[in-house]
């Protein structure tokens, strides 16, 4: 039997192999869809009934979107776009589809007409990862040129916004050397904890409250994917090595070097790169998934693998969701899911909460600029004070000279 709230996983695949369900109790298929040439982060979960994969059709090279429901194996929808686009994110309600694309833009769609509500230029390099916020405010998106940008999904969705990047743009974070590979928020709106990864081998903490990067984690091997358990006290890391990485979320001044030497990795290795990670059930168990198929589900408390299924599928791995659903997980039939958000919609309270962020960050910046106005006036004030001072001192000494020329003057001619 399997909870009334059973937590599910999908699988996309690159060489077109299916997209599959699994419970995450028993790693049981319940679900296949038919396939779609989907690159790494092109696959999500929109709204309650559908799913969305991005495909890239192997003799044209050219880009779409392909729309599932629970009903259908085959895809209901083939949603043009601009461009080849590979990472997907969906708005809380399903409503909006947001699809990266190569040449670095970024593309909004409705659902399910597919209509390109907006394209603006977001990054210099193709598009490689997006995160949504947990109250669905913010929309987080990683570049291969090793920037992560934060949009407000208001002003995106804003038909009278200016079609420019510079005016949806929240803030900028370019730190990585190399792609980003992925992006995890944790709880707390617009104040939530950030943490990137990248193909240079790095974590990367972030605050967005005070716009700095907080905390770099360095590793032996390329990091695919990062999760964070529920209390956000521990991260989780996917390494190219076939490696799973535990470490600290929060470490205090002085003990960062220590806990930073003290990460470790735990015993089991997979054969291939790990591509893809999620943390399940109440944070008991993280599933990982490998770029051989094989997918494990693992017991946190313990660090060991407790079941190994996917691998007889034949497909590569090159996303993996989760989210948690409603049904039988041993019928084909899936009544709805929820994937751990609450599902409502982007409501005014986490528009105001964005609009506020917006104001204090415009605030920290004025400020910054007026204490840098500031102190650049009292620098220019000292320096007139410095040369009004040498000019007086020179007077001083050409009046001492001309006074001795004088004396000297005068007993000659007594």
């Amino acid at each position: 039997m399997t909870s009334p709230l059973q937590e599910i996983i999908l699988t996309s695949s690159s060489n077109g192999g299916p997209i599959i369900a699994y419970d995450t109790f028993t790693g049981a298929s319940f679900a296949r869809f038919a396939g779609s040439r989907s690159p790494r982060k092109g696959l999500a979960f929109a709204g309650k009934k559908l799913i969305a994969a991005s495909h890239v059709s192997p003799e044209t090279g050219t880009g779409s979107v392909h729309i599932y429901n629970w009903c259908c194996p085959a895809a209901l929808h083939h949603l043009a776009v601009p461009e080849p686009v590979a990472p997907l994110a969906a708005t809380l309600d399903g409503l909006y589809l947001f699809a990266g694309g190569l040449s670095g833009h970024i593309h909004a769609l409705s659902l399910p007409s597919g209509d390109v509500v907006r394209s603006f230029d977001a990054h210099r390099k193709p598009v490689s990862c997006f995160e949504i916020n947990d109250d669905g405010s913010l929309l987080f998106s990683g570049s291969d040129d090793g920037t992560i940008a934060v949009f407000p999904i208001y002003k995106l969705l804003d038909a009278l916004s200016y079609n420019n990047s510079s005016h949806f743009l929240l803030h900028r974070f370019s730190r990585h050397d190399s792609s980003v590979t992925a992006i995890k928020t944790g709880m707390g709106g617009s104040n939530c904890t950030i943490i990137s990864c990248s193909l240079d081998g790095t974590i990367k903490f972030w605050s967005l409250m005070y716009k700095t990067h907080l905390r770099t984690v360095a590793f032996p091997c390329m990091i695919w994917g990062v999760e964070m358990d529920p209390t956000e006290s521990k991260f989780y890391a996917a390494g190219s090595d076939g490696l799973v990485y535990k470490g600290a979320l929060k470490v205090a001044g002085r003990r960062l070097v220590k806990q930073e030497r003290e990460m470790v990795s735990w015993a089991q290795k997979q054969d291939g790169a790990i591509t893809a990670l999620a943390m399940v059930n109440e944070g008991r168990n993280l599933i990982t998934a490998s770029e051989d198929g094989s997918i494990w589900i693992w017991e946190v408390k313990r660090g060991v693998v407790i079941k190994v299924f996917g691998a007889e599928m034949g497909s590569n791995i090159s996303e993996m969701v989760a989210a948690r659903g409603l049904g039988d997980g041993g019928n084909s039939k899936f009544s709805g899911w929820s994937s751990g958000f609450s599902g409502k919609e982007l409501s005014r309270g986490p528009i105001m909460e964005v609009m506020e962020m917006e104001r204090v960050l415009g605030v920290l910046a004025e400020d910054r600029s007026r204490a840098i106005d500031i102190l650049g006036s009292a620098i220019e004030s000292y320096e007139k004070l410095l040369e009004l001072n040498l000019k007086e001192a020179k007077m001083g000494t050409n009046s001492d000279s001309r006074d001795e020329e004088g004396e000297i003057k005068c007993e000659e001619f007594f």
